[in-house]
């Protein structure tokens, strides 16, 4: 049986309170640096299980850190793991520990269940440095009985750490991580495999080149079969080591402290200088086992990979009133990396698979640096006003880079863009209201705001001036009773959407039937002293207007300079009083629109 693991980036890992499932061995992480690594921890075996002993497990056992002087801690992973479905609750030198992730596998003997418990405790042991762990209240002693029969009772934790000191080299740390069993009680000849594969790999150099490995149940004194091999370069080659013979690799060792007797777990490392080679981009690791039950935990490789890793971020995108010109800043970063990002790495732009503009860097990028650009792209009139803008990095202009890296698929970035074009608006018709003198007009065009827009976010303002218009100032208050001295009277109208369109409509005035008020009480009390007809003066300008009494006899004429009729008749020289009665009026208008007079009758009341 061949267990084939595809390496995918472990996402989704720091649920809470934790998760349970199994997991394949896959990338947890990367760090590339003057990194290394190494191991802690201890088993809680007394000793070597076997179907008669141990008979109890430890519930806490301690392991120490011992890093010199110039290493800087980076990353810390606390692993525990045992028999049963998992022990949540344990402490490290007095502090609660809770899983971030729980994973289980069932074991094809018994179909028993086993545990490994993951915490990032990179603060923890950043803050705690060198000294003695304890992992403490890890009791899983309830579970003895059971496992004992098949020899699979056991208890260890590890920490993973990850420490930076600036002699090392430049190198790429990949840690593997999930639960996976190498399973005996297979058909008889049946050996069970497991196959990591290692990409994107560039070695400059086989200098340290090393792997290592947390696993657990493994038995010192099963041999059979049980090999870890590395290919690389179609050459496979066993692994082994003074404490790990070729046949034997799980076997209850910490390499990292020539300890023999860390019963029923391995904290292994490997050198694999020999077997590996400048150039290198892909490897194997191969696990195998005929009987022993061995579950793999956490794989870490170190490898001298002097590469850069180019990556870029768009930002800030404008433009200007119907101009297919963007102006963009970008950011080009080496911060995952092992190498310098070497100056006029091209930068491509495409839209859609159309290659628009090519630009290059301008200085070296140092690792974990960046790089401010801006670039003005012209945009083909092919092109929708709103499109994705694709950036790549390290492209020879065909979406191809043209020098390896770290990482090749992340390379890239895309931002929404807009063309901002002046707005469409639909035409306004003229706005007529009655004349109040003087071509004089009182104007609800509030309304107009909807009417001229086709698109609900425009913004509509009205201004007296085409000048006010396009410089958006002085924008008409109140366009529900708009004053307009006289007329016609332009109105203009700007629609704003970033960009801005300017329309107008004209606002008219014409002369409305006029009112007549024929009441008519001369007591000097200033309430209908005059004959009043209301929309009449500086209106109908050529208007004439005759007065009668009952008999027919013509009393009084007045037109738009003389003054409203008191009530006086008129006698060449001099006036009488008009007694209390009814008259009649004739008005003519003088207008092409009325042609025939307004006839009609008052009262004067004395």
């Amino acid at each position: 049986m061949i267990k084939k693991i595809t390496l995918l980036l472990f996402i989704g890992f720091l649920l809470s309170p934790f998760l349970f499932f199994g997991q394949d061995i896959s990338l947890y992480t990367q760090i590339n640096g003057r990194y290394d690594f190494t191991f802690i921890g201890n088993t809680l075996n007394p000793s070597e299980n076997t179907n008669f002993s141990p008979t109890f497990l430890y519930t806490q056992s301690s392991a120490t850190l011992n890093l010199g002087v110039n290493d800087r801690i980076e990353r810390a992973y606390l692993y525990w793991a045992g028999s049963g479905p998992g022990d949540t609750d344990i402490k490290l030198n007095g502090v609660d520990m809770s899983p971030d992730l729980l994973s289980n596998v069932v074991g094809t003997a018994n179909e028993f269940t086993y545990f490994s418990a993951f915490k990032d405790i990179t603060t923890f042991v950043q803050t705690t440095g060198n000294g003695t762990y304890t992992l403490s209240e890890f009791d899983l002693n309830s579970y003895v009985p059971t496992y004992i029969s098949n020899a699979t009772q056991f208890a260890g934790w590890a920490i993973l750490v990850v420490y930076e000191n600036p002699a090392l080299t430049l190198n790429q740390l990949n840690i593997y991580q999930g639960l996976e069993a190498l399973s005996p009680n297979l058909p008889l000849g049946i050996i069970d495999y497991m196959t990591i594969q290692l990409n994107n790999l560039y070695l400059i150099s086989n200098t340290g080149a090393k792997i290592g490995f947390i696993a657990w149940e493994g038995d010192r004194f099963i041999q059979e079969s049980e090999r870890l091999s590395f290919t690389a370069n179609n050459v496979t080659n066993i692994l082994s080591n003074p404490l790990n013979p070729s046949n034997n690799a799980f076997n209850g060792t910490n390499t990292e402290t020539n300890a023999t007797n860390l019963y029923n777990m391995d904290l292994d490392v490997y050198s694999i200088e020999n077997y590996i080679v400048p150039g290198t981009t892909s490897a194997t690791v191969s696990l195998q086992s005929g009987q022993d039950y061995v579950m793999l935990n956490t794989v870490v490789t170190k490898l001298n990979s002097q590469l850069p890793d180019a990556t870029i971020a768009l930002n800030n995108p404008s433009t200007l009133c119907n101009s297919r010109d963007v102006n963009l800043n970008f950011t080009v970063s080496n911060l995952n990396s092992t190498e310098v990002l070497q100056a006029n790495t091209p930068i491509t732009f495409y839209v859609g698979t159309e290659a628009i503009a090519t630009t290059y860097t301008q200085n070296i990028i140092p690792i974990g640096g960046s790089e401010n650009g801006n670039i003005t792209l012209t945009i083909p009139s092919s092109v929708p006003t709103n499109f994705t803008l694709l950036a790549v990095v390290d492209d020879a202009g065909n979406g191809t880079g043209i020098r390896p890296e770290l990482i090749e698929n992340n390379n890239s970035f895309q931002i929404e863009i807009e063309l901002i074009v002046s707005p469409i608006f639909n035409p306004l018709n003229s706005l007529t209201s009655c004349n109040l003198g003087l071509t004089r007009g009182i104007f609800d065009f509030s309304g107009y705001a909807a009417l001229v827009s086709t698109n609900p976010t425009h913004l509509i303002s009205f201004h007296e001036t085409y000048n006010d218009a396009v410089q958006n100032i002085n924008p008409i208050a109140n366009s529900s009773n708009y004053d307009a001295l006289t007329t016609p009277k332009e109105i203009f109208v700007r629609i704003d959407n970033g960009c801005f369109s300017v329309t107008s409509f004209q606002l008219l005035t014409e002369n409305c039937p006029p009112v007549v008020y024929n009441a008519v009480s001369p007591n000097g009390d200033g309430s209908n002293d005059t004959f009043f007809i209301d929309g009449l003066r500086d209106i109908f300008v050529n208007f004439e207007l005759l007065i009668y009494n009952r008999w027919g006899k013509h009393l009084w004429t007045g037109n738009n300079n003389k003054a409203d009729w008191n009530g006086y008749v008129e006698e060449g020289i001099g006036s009488t009083l008009a007694p209390a009665g009814t008259y009649f009026y004739i008005l003519n208008l003088n207008d092409p629109n009325y042609k025939e007079p307004l006839t009609g009758y008052l009262y004067i009341n004395r």
